[in-house]
């Protein structure tokens, strides 16, 4: 993971880098030699509402984008997701251009794609009964793809993952299930794609030895986790299948992985799982998703992040660094993921902190159930709502002092939406305004006139703003929503001084269920949260928890027999002080 930062960050880059899904709105960027460019999760998409599917009138309807394909493909990269209407591609994940195309069964869940012969192959699960076909393109910018085999006549390959090796070999790997194994399948592009041979995988599921996949925002539950979301890569000779679990709609979702030698398998269970793991902070989950190298060959891991409140399937899209270690380790870096992060260079954090969190707020109205305090409290499933979507309702937080401000993320609750996809009226108008003195103020982000279908909206400034208050205003809701807030973020610097450093960490593994662990550590002064970083041994502390008004973490996600050490990094708005004082717990 990249060792993050504890103060302000500048990094020089390419001249003319643009903002993360064009964001520049209202000025221009600033010179690359004096900014950053930076993005930060949820990845800011226009994700689609759900369309009408026999729901009665006046059920609240929720955005989705779940079970994401990313492959690099003829110098771009190509996202497929579920229940999108779509997909996009992009060449430096800043601009997403959005394809609506032709001869796809585009409402069908868990798309997968994979090159074979030059050509992109897509796939998913066939709903209602259809048999599950195999499409291709040329090109996919035209969107124009045509069916070119049944992959199966009765049933289906569940969750599908198209892999295709090194000598063109074609596999299936697939699993949907809460009791079953995963299984892989080869397949003969010369024969319609017909199966050659299937080999189930025995080391795919045992949540009596993982915590990871038992069920629960904490991996609390009893009831059978369900296994999903196949992925496959190849590195150095090695086959990572990689899986997700217990669920989509828990904060625990993640991805496992096996490894092994050869494509059928045997497969082992790599103890370090699970590898993508996002358990807390503002926005959680990274399960279900897709391992790919970009034009750089840099590695990146594209996931599942719930909200799962309106629905389960209520769910955004997560974009994480990846990497694979000498020893083979894959890592995923989702240390603080929902925070600005470089888009080049280490690609880790570029320094700016929360200002917002558990600021006071104030509004023009309130929602019964959703008061202002709910924008500010860093959790995505709550929300502050005005009473109305009118034009002039407005949110405000007081930072508690003058603050240096570099980018503002706007999560916005879609409240009170009735109305179901196709529609044409999705996007957000507002001004976002800056003061010192709560008096005199300045726009900072416009979204009057050109507004944006964006529900998780991240602008990063083209210069940094010295400001105490910061206020958004309402010109337009879509939907016939009210205006609401699931989270009104503002990175920057606290002007202060770091937390001190948690001087010890103590650590008990579970004697009765060695998946659990209690981790222990002192109250530090300045500290805002905490953040507990584990792993198989002392150099390899890639898992990570956020903790918040607590000195202890009651961690259920451990791998029986597998040793853990842990340290705890304290946080505020200035920084980050790293841990360094470690404890460990035996298998």
């Amino acid at each position: 993971m990249p060792k993050p930062l504890p103060a302000f960050r500048l990094a020089a880059l390419a001249a003319g880098l643009l903002l993360l899904g064009s964001h520049s709105h209202g000025a221009a960027v600033a010179p690359a030699s004096s900014r950053p460019v930076t993005w930060a999760n949820p990845v800011d998409l226009p994700y689609r509402f759900r369309i009408a599917k026999q729901r009665p009138a006046n059920v609240q309807n929720w955005r989705e984008a779940a079970d994401p394909t990313m492959v690099f493909f003829q110098g771009e990269c190509w996202l497929f997701a579920s229940k999108s209407g779509g997909y996009w591609h992009t060449r430096d994940f800043r601009d997403w251009q959005f394809v609506v195309p032709t001869g796809l069964p585009l409402e069908d869940y868990a798309p997968t794609v994979a090159v074979i012969d030059g050509k992109l192959h897509w796939t998913a699960i066939a709903e209602g009964g259809r048999p599950q076909q195999l499409f291709r393109t040329d090109d996919p910018t035209k969107g124009v793809w045509t069916p070119v085999a049944t992959l199966k006549q009765q049933g289906n390959y569940g969750d599908p993952a198209l892999f295709v090796d090194d000598d063109g070999r074609v596999f299936m790997y697939y699993g949907l299930s809460n009791n079953a194994k995963f299984s892989v399948t080869e397949l003969d592009p010369k024969n319609g794609y017909a199966a050659l041979r299937t080999e189930t995988m025995p080391a795919s599921r045992a949540p009596a030895d993982r915590g990871w996949e038992n069920q629960g925002d904490n991996n609390e539950r009893t009831t059978a986790p369900w296994l999903e979301g196949t992925w496959a890569n190849k590195h150095n000779g090695k086959y990572y299948i990689q899986y997700a679990g217990p669920g989509t709609e828990f904060k625990t979702y993640g991805d496992g992985v096996l490894v092994g030698d050869n494509p059928l398998g045997p497969f082992s269970y790599a103890p370090y799982s699970p590898f993508s793991f996002k358990p807390s902070g503002f926005v959680t989950g990274a399960g279900h998703g897709s391992t790919f190298a970009g034009a750089d060959g840099k590695w990146w891991h594209i996931a599942t992040m719930t909200i799962s409140i309106r629905d389960i399937f209520e769910r955004r899209l997560g974009l994480f660094p990846t990497r694979f270690e000498t020893d083979g380790q894959l890592v995923t870096d989702t240390y603080l993921s929902d925070y600005p992060h470089l888009l080049d260079g280490d690609r880790g954090l570029v320094g700016w902190m929360l200002l917002s969190y558990g600021k006071p707020a104030t509004a023009s109205s309130t929602l019964d159930g959703h008061e202002p305090a709910k924008a500010a409290d860093e959790d995505i499933r709550t929300w502050w709502s005005a009473k109305t979507g009118d034009a002039g309702e407005w949110l405000q937080l007081d930072l508690g002092g003058v603050k240096h401000i570099e980018a503002v993320q706007m999560n916005f609750a879609d409240e009170g939406v009735t109305t179901f996809a196709p529609m044409t009226d999705t996007k957000y108008g507002y001004v976002l305004e800056a003061s010192e003195d709560g008096k005199t103020w300045q726009a900072i982000v416009d979204r009057r006139t050109v507004m944006r279908d964006a529900v998780n909206d991240y602008a990063q400034l083209n210069a940094p703003v010295m400001a105490r208050h910061v206020r958004i205003t309402n010109s337009h809701t879509p939907a016939g929503g009210k205006f609401s807030l699931s989270g009104l973020r503002v990175f920057g610097q606290g002007m202060g001084v770091l937390p001190e450093q948690v001087p010890s960490v103590k650590a008990t593994r579970d004697p009765a269920d060695a998946r659990r662990a209690l981790v222990e550590w002192p109250a530090v002064i300045g500290a805002d949260f905490y953040v507990v970083r584990y792993g198989i041994s002392p150099d390899k502390l890639f898992g990570s928890y956020q903790v918040y008004s607590a000195t202890q973490l009651d961690l259920r996600s451990l791998n029986r027999g597998t040793p853990y050490w842990f340290t705890v990094d304290a946080v505020n708005e200035n920084g980050i002080r790293r841990g360094t004082a470690t404890a460990n717990v035996a298998p």
